[in-house]
């Protein structure tokens, strides 16, 4: 049985506080040029310890949902990079990369649609803006695409050596304001289970930025490198990756007949 305050105390250990980011300006984000590289997306399945992959939307029977998570090939190898950089008995879980557009259109509709239930107050932009903090437009416009449709936004979170997924303050897809990344780091006192939550934050937050990869703001869990995100928060005047969609044997003969 794995002790597991091996990977309470390797978590623990001093780091910088993440950096709190406004919420991104959708109408900037969306006319940032896209340089649309072919680059292929490569499941994550194939990874080596200590990366596993836990396919969530799949798992929960949504519907258009694949049991498997890809990335773009540059990404997957920067996720690789920061998975071994962790702290010995620690490593990451992927739950969701390259996402179907209808996996999207689900999870937007099922947010507001939840959001217009409990507050009938609320006018059609702030539902709109409500939404939009923890799931992003459903878009396959080859200018504007939604980011997880572009390979280069993944969700990832710390797991133990046993491969169990640690306390990071909320539950994934949890659309309340703990959920924001800096969350943590506002408050002026904190208790043991969210002191622990914080330093894990901090531990994923700068093993992934330190392989390049940006954070949205309102998701400890989501990370992006390459997409129209990545280039806002990461003041680069292109993105690399445009929509894209797994290897398939269809697309294959569509190409080759």
């Amino acid at each position: 049985m794995t002790d597991h305050s091996d990977s309470k105390n390797a978590a623990s250990s001093t780091r910088p506080a993440i950096p709190s980011r406004a919420h991104p300006d959708w109408s900037v984000v969306s006319h940032i040029p896209i340089d649309a590289s072919d680059e292929p997306l490569v499941p994550v399945s194939l990874a080596p310890e200590p990366v596993k992959v836990f396919p969530i939307y799949a798992r929960e029977g949504l519907p258009g949902a694949v049991a498997e998570c890809y990335l773009r090939e540059g990404v997957y190898r920067r996720l690789l990079h920061a998975a071994r950089a962790l702290p010995p008995r620690l490593g990451l879980v992927v739950l969701d990369g390259w996402r179907p557009w209808r996996v999207q259109q689900y999870l937007f509709d099922t947010l507001y649609s939840t959001i217009q239930s409990k507050h009938d107050e609320l006018d059609e932009q702030e539902l709109m803006r409500r939404t939009r903090e923890f799931v992003s437009l459903p878009s396959r416009d080859p200018l504007a695409p939604s980011p997880h449709l572009t390979g280069g936004a993944v969700d990832v979170t710390l797991c133990d050596a046993d491969g169990l997924m640690l306390d990071m303050g909320t539950a994934f897809d949890e659309a309340i304001p703990a959920s924001h990344a800096d969350y943590f780091e506002t408050l002026t006192t904190l208790d043991a289970r969210q002191r622990q939550a914080r330093d894990r934050r901090r531990l994923l937050y700068h093993a992934m930025h330190a392989e390049g990869f940006t954070n949205l703001p309102s998701e400890w869990w989501h990370f992006d490198y390459g997409d129209q995100l990545w280039a806002s928060y990461g003041g680069h005047d292109r993105a690399l990756y445009g929509p894209s969609e797994p290897e398939t044997i269809e697309n294959r003969w569509r190409r080759q007949l």
